[in-house]
């Protein structure tokens, strides 16, 4: 049915609307075959009449039983079903009664119906009301499932958030306490120029990291100018010992991937490999399409592993394990991430993940 399925919602979005038109169209379809039904068995147009009484009859009581299910639904499981039975059986027995004494009246005036004969039609009767109450459990119980899938999907994407703004939130602390630093020094060295030119800089820096969702996208030229923007502060710091280099695929430069998911790279790169090496290092960070994936590059000419070095910046609480963690969070399984190094030096992380544009990333 197509309210069962992907259009259930926008119908069942206002209940009480649903359900009056379904209520209303449910009997006026009772009215109208019940009406065919006499007229084919040469009842007569008289037989309308008391269709039409047993149909408000049952409209009416319908509506009773409406209200008590819906205080019984939320009940314990006994209470709620054997409650509903014993209603339905007594809705039955007064929907009989009633429609008996109306064929009665019409069509056997001098024989009126007495004790258990006016539950001639219970059968039929409590077949309509269960049909009917069937319906109602089973629409209700639907949108109960629904309103619980709805919020565990709130709830879900809550902890995703939650985790991912924790996640980000780890990035930035080593940094900004380095370029304070700086800043500090530059100030006591009376350098004022440098120590406001870093100022804006980290401001800048820090107002895009404000401004993204931890949770949110950006384009992979954003992530790119937010790199530069970043290594303009360590470059200070650095001057010619940290030698960055870009090679993006203009054909990747609008693909989405979660905002400041490179900077820790690069920030490792600069801790280990620039850092320890008095002629500083090269950090090149590259972007290709692979067929219908983004495969991007955070390589640099540092020492590697070599020498008991190790790259995990659990000092700084940045590390490889969170870039995982945040590639998991985004893509699932749609995701690779490779580590390289050579015993001659360098060092190097591939992450390759689905190449999807914002045009992509909208429901059809």
């Amino acid at each position: 049915m197509a309210m069962f399925g992907k259009n259930a919602k926008p119908f069942f979005e206002d209940k009480n609307r649903a359900f009056w038109l379904l209520q209303s169209a449910g009997w006026a379809g009772y009215f109208v075959l019940r009406s065919l039904g006499g007229l084919a068995n040469a009842m007569g147009l008289l037989f309308i009449v008391p269709t039409a009484l047993s149909t408000a009859t049952g409209y009416s009581l319908t509506l009773l039983m409406a209200a008590i299910f819906r205080r019984l639904i939320h009940r314990a499981p006994l209470l709620t079903w054997g409650g509903s039975i014993v209603i339905l059986i007594l809705a039955s027995g007064a929907f009989s009664t009633i429609e008996v004494w109306s064929h009665a009246t019409f069509y056997r005036p001098g024989a009126m119906p007495s004790g258990v004969e006016f539950l001639g039609a219970i059968l039929l009767d409590f077949a309509v009301l269960a049909a009917w109450a069937g319906l109602y459990y089973g629409i209700n119980f639907y949108l109960l499932l629904e309103e619980q899938a709805d919020q565990l999907i709130r709830l879900e994407h809550q902890a995703s958030s939650a985790q991912l703004a924790m996640l980000r939130y780890q990035l930035n602390p080593h940094f900004l306490f380095n370029t304070l630093n700086s800043i500090s020094t530059l100030v006591l060295l009376k350098q004022t120029d440098r120590a406001n030119a870093m100022l804006s800089r980290l401001s800048s820096f820090l107002r895009y990291t404000l401004v993204n969702e931890p949770s949110g996208q950006v384009t992979l030229a954003q992530e790119v100018e937010t790199l530069k923007l970043y290594l303009e502060i360590e470059k200070m710091r650095f001057e010619d010992r940290l030698k960055p280099r870009f090679e993006v695929d203009p054909a990747v430069a609008a693909a989405r991937l979660p905002s400041l998911l490179l900077q820790p790279l690069v920030e490792n790169a600069i801790k280990y490999a620039v850092t320890p090496q008095e002629e500083g290092a090269e950090i090149v960070v590259e972007a290709r399409l692979a067929g219908e994936r983004v495969q991007i590059t955070v390589s640099d000419s540092g020492p590697g592993l070599n020498e008991g070095v190790q790259r995990s910046t659990s000092s700084t609480g940045v590390g490889l394990a969170n870039i995982r963690e945040r590639l998991a969070q985004a893509y699932g399984g749609d995701q690779r991430f490779e580590i390289q190094s050579n015993r001659g030096g360098g060092f190097g992380v591939i992450i390759e993940i689905p190449f999807q544009t914002e045009e992509a990333r909208e429901p059809a």
